[in-house]
């Protein structure tokens, strides 16, 4: 994120803490469209003849069946299969770029650029602004902004240097030239859209069942785990990549015994990433992990969290021990296989 782009939004009466922005003079209406300076995220470029190639060696997802004007969800993973990084991935220009969590976006570039060695392939972190629109008429703001709105979920549209990413019906994702992004905000305001701060986004996603894996979860979970095959973000048909043995092991011999579930937690002491859950039946063993937190607007916070299988099934779960505070298991919008 560029100081200018910082310092603009700063003026709109933003505040930064935490890799998360806030505005605090603004109350949120869950019935509002709202647009969200993503600063949670960040976006890696990959350019050159070959990124196709080489992304496709190195990720979850079939790079090569990738659609132009498509978007898909893919992972970075140890040779172990344990998931490094969760991704968006979409094509631009001359090759392809990937969203992922801001704090670990320069540690996994790093760890990219390392396979590069003599491919046609040049990585760099971007300076575009990514801007979150989220909310029930979100598509009909967009177009009423002037912004091109792709048909579909998962679905990219471009126009005027402006990328837009169609998460699903009520979420998009803006990819914008830093030196546009004033300009961008502008009309999304006109339009009737209101600022919010990142807990909205990441509401959003909670409520999508769709995770992103941060700092504190990194090397936890293998991609079943996280129901990423149930989202659309692994190929069972494409060659090898680091942590495909075990990732495919995982789905054919049957060896799955974690979930990603989606959970309340009460008001309370403030729930993060990476805290441990509790089951009557592991005792005082942690039987999951928390994934994604984000406050409810009905009180407390809502969740996505990893955990044992057969725990979850008793519907009985508590947070950071034995006897810490109940949670409360919620509907996904898809059903676990």
């Amino acid at each position: 994120m560029t100081q200018s782009w910082t310092e603009f939004l700063t003026g709109e009466g933003a505040e930064f803490a935490d890799s998360a922005v806030h505005f605090p003079a603004l109350q949120d209406d869950m019935e509002a469209c709202a647009i969200v300076p993503l600063v949670h995220l960040a976006l890696i470029e990959s350019h050159g003849e070959e990124s196709t190639a080489f992304l496709h060696n190195l990720l979850s997802n079939d790079v090569a069946k990738l659609a132009p004007d498509a978007a898909q969800w893919t992972s970075f993973n140890t040779p172990k299969g344990r998931m490094l990084a969760s991704l968006l991935m979409f094509r631009d220009l001359d090759g392809h770029a990937i969203v992922l969590a801001s704090d670990i976006a320069p540690a996994i570039h790093r760890r990219l650029s390392m396979y590069v060695l003599r491919s046609k392939v040049a990585l760099k972190m971007s300076d575009a602004a990514l801007i979150g629109v989220t909310g029930p008429d979100a598509a009909g703001m967009l177009a009423q902004a002037g912004i091109e709105v792709p048909h579909d979920r998962m679905r990219q549209s471009v126009a005027d240097n402006l990328r837009c990413v169609r998460i699903d019906a009520s979420d998009f994702v803006l990819i914008v030239p830093a030196t546009e992004a004033e300009a961008t905000w502008h009309r999304l305001r006109e339009a009737g859209a209101r600022p919010a701060g990142t807990h909205r986004w990441q509401l959003a996603m909670i409520r999508a069942g769709l995770p992103l894996i941060t700092a504190a979860t990194q090397e936890e979970f293998v991609a079943q785990m996280l129901n990423f095959e149930l989202i659309g973000g692994v190929s069972f048909n494409k060659g090898c990549y680091p942590g495909q043995e075990i990732v495919a092991r995982t789905q054919y011999l049957g060896k799955l015994k974690k979930r990603m579930y989606r959970l309340h937690v009460p008001a309370g002491d403030v729930p993060a990433a990476g805290d441990d859950i509790y089951t009557p039946g592991f005792g005082t063993q942690s039987a999951g992990k928390l994934v994604n937190v984000a406050p409810s607007p009905d009180g407390g916070f809502e969740a996505l969290a990893v955990m044992q299988m057969n725990c979850a099934d008793s519907g009985e779960a508590h947070l950071r021990g034995p006897d810490g505070p109940k949670l409360e298991f919620l509907d996904l919008p898809y059903a676990l296989a």
